[in-house]
């Protein structure tokens, strides 16, 4: 996503960075088609005068890596829209135009990304739909000065979205639709994949706070998650009828017991997962605590589209 920045040849694989008001985080690995991709670096390193980012950008040995930033949730939108029947070079300016009264900022401001929702089989004559990545030009340019003052290039700026596509992608079997849930502390990001492609990405009004919190919280929190999770996959039903999903997965956390709910609650094929599974590691593998929080980078790591649209 948003993928304007640097280009040149870099080493293989892609360091996925996030920095906070006290702390950065990143994680460096290579998807590797037909066996577990590799991640070869992973931590959190405190900020403490200003010296993470150029203590990571000197153990990256500068310029040597493809670099993705990873946005936070309110710093961009992702929206669902009509494709356009537009040239292929004319479908981002198409684009804008179709979401200038959809985003909270002039569109003349917004750097804007697409992702190709594909028709699946049997289904060619329906509407075909895109969504559209919007960010407004003054975030993502603090955030390029921030890793330039660190001499750090950023190739690409990723979403979560995209990030936990890729790992849900991992865990796919077949032709059927797959879906991933995972939980921040205050909120949740469901998406639902099909032969690697993002078809739905919902943000869900629970999180951790409430699925970790007492017996009876917990109990409401759980069943307001299986009525929104239903919703979901009623919408997703509507839409894509011949794909049904026919699994739901639950990224690590210290919450317990969620897919389990899902299960009992929708009737649904879920499971936890841990990426120790689909993923390798050199050195030490991250503890439940360590995937939850860096969930999102790893699935950064593993970029490697072949379509540009």
């Amino acid at each position: 996503m948003l993928g304007w920045l640097a280009r040149e040849k870099k080493s293989p694989g892609w360091f996925a960075i996030s920095v906070d008001a006290d702390a950065m985080q990143f994680v460096h690995g290579r998807f590797q088609p037909g066996v577990k991709s590799l991640i070869s670096g992973y931590g959190t390193q405190a900020l403490a005068e200003s010296q993470g980012l150029p203590k990571l950008a000197h153990h990256m040995k500068r310029g040597q890596y493809q670099c993705a930033a990873l946005l936070r949730p309110g710093e961009y939108q992702l929206l669902l829209v009509d494709a356009p029947s537009v040239p292929r070079e004319e479908l981002k300016s198409a684009i804008r135009w179709k979401i200038k009264d959809m985003i909270d900022y002039h569109v003349d401001d917004a750097t804007v990304d697409v992702l190709d929702i594909p028709p699946p089989e049997g289904m060619a004559g329906r509407n075909h739909m895109m969504f559209a990545v919007s960010a407004n030009n003054e975030i993502l340019q603090q955030k390029i000065r921030q890793f330039e003052q660190a001499r750090i290039a950023l190739s690409v700026i990723d979403i979560p979205e995209t990030a936990q596509r890729n790992i849900a992608a991992l865990y796919e079997t077949g032709d059927r639709a797959l879906g991933l849930v995972y939980f921040g502390e205050d909120s949740g990001l469901l998406t639902i994949n099909l032969r690697a492609e993002l078809y739905l990405a919902r943000r869900l009004d629970v999180g951790l706070q409430q699925l970790a919190s007492e017996a009876g919280g917990r109990e409401i929190a759980l069943e307001h998650l299986a009525v929104e999770v239903q919703r979901t996959l009623d919408h997703f039903d509507r839409q894509f009828r011949t794909v049904p999903v026919t699994r739901m997965l639950v990224a690590p956390s210290r919450a317990s017991g969620i897919a389990e709910s899902l299960k009992a609650r929708l009737g649904i094929e879920a499971q936890d997962i841990d990426l120790g599974e689909v993923l390798a590691f050199i050195g030490e593998a991250p503890d439940k605590e360590t995937q939850w929080r860096l969930f999102h980078h790893f699935g950064a790591t593993l970029r490697h589209e072949t379509k540009v649209l």
